[in-house]
């Protein structure tokens, strides 16, 4: 074996955890994906000889990709009105799974993935490699070009945002998925107070439908209004496939067998309170749904 193949060897012992550390920071599988792809080009180019922990060199490099795509989508014009949903991470309900399993090792879930959207590139980094794994600040200090001091006030400042905006879904699986059934019943059924009844007064829908169907995507506010768009929609009740969707009860909706929408939702206290549904075929696309196959 030689040295590139040593070294080839080295960063796959290391490809979960960076994937993992870009989809906390990014909440895109594909951009992750490339992060972790410059992180490997990135070393394959540098002497590392003298690096002592290889791990922390290369989360650094992950770290600094992913900043520079954080502020470059700042950088962009408005992209039109309507809901962005993150990259969901879809996998069985048996938990079959063990490369989704370590994207997901803390629960993070799409309620989670959507507060950290609206975080500021420096405070989003600073919370995800901090308070998600445990990268002291003087080493995230030079990432953000702030003293370790100052990166400290961007995680405190993240995680207020984060504490007060997350929703927190209910542990029980068995329980969240009695509510998404019930609510899928409910439409395929017709019946707009049983629809209402597993719904949060507060609920919000969000749907990301994409370029490709802009009219799909909507933010929907309210048990009612909420309820009506699924009635809207219940012709496509029979197509529901259950699924875990970034750890939690939701479904994958395939007339045909072909993918029309994810969806995720959060369950409180026996009631849903949100529901993310990626509706955007060239991402869905993208998607790896293999495991859901029989």
């Amino acid at each position: 074996m030689d040295e590139h193949d040593r070294l080839a060897d080295r960063f796959e012992v290391h490809r979960t955890h960076l994937r993992t550390v870009a989809y906390r920071m990014l909440g895109s599988l594909s951009q992750a994906d490339d992060a972790v792809q410059e992180a490997w080009l990135r070393l394959s180019r540098s002497d590392t000889s003298g690096v002592e922990n290889l791990g922390g060199w290369l989360t650094t490099v992950v770290a600094r990709v992913c900043l520079d795509t954080l502020r470059s989508r700042r950088s962009r014009p408005e992209e039109p009105l309507g809901a962005h949903v993150p990259d969901p991470i879809v996998s069985r309900e048996d938990g079959s799974d063990p490369e989704h399993e370590a994207l997901l090792a803390d629960s993070v879930g799409l309620a989670l993935i959507m507060v950290l959207e609206t975080l500021a590139p420096a405070e989003r980094l600073a919370f995800v490699l901090h308070d998600m794994f445990a990268v002291p600040f003087d080493e995230i200090a030079p990432i953000v070009a702030r003293s370790p001091d100052a990166a400290r006030q961007l995680a405190s400042r993240a995680r207020r945002r984060v504490q007060g905006a997350a929703t927190v879904p209910d542990i029980n699986l068995t329980r969240q998925r009695e509510v998404v059934d019930a609510f899928f019943a409910a439409a395929r059924d017709g019946d707009f107070e049983a629809l209402v009844a597993v719904l949060d007064p507060d609920v919000v829908l969000r749907s990301d439908g994409g370029v490709v169907r802009p009219g799909a995507s909507v933010v929907v506010r309210g048990a009612a209004a909420v309820a009506e768009r699924a009635l809207t929609f219940a012709r496509l009740s029979p197509f529901v496939r259950p699924a875990l969707v970034n750890g939690a009860a939701g479904v994958v909706v395939a007339p045909g067998g072909r993918p029309f929408s994810v969806m995720g939702f959060t369950v409180t206290r026996g009631k849903i309170v949100e529901i993310d549904a990626l509706a955007d075929p060239e991402r869905l696309h993208q998607l790896d749904l293999a495991a859901l196959d029989d």
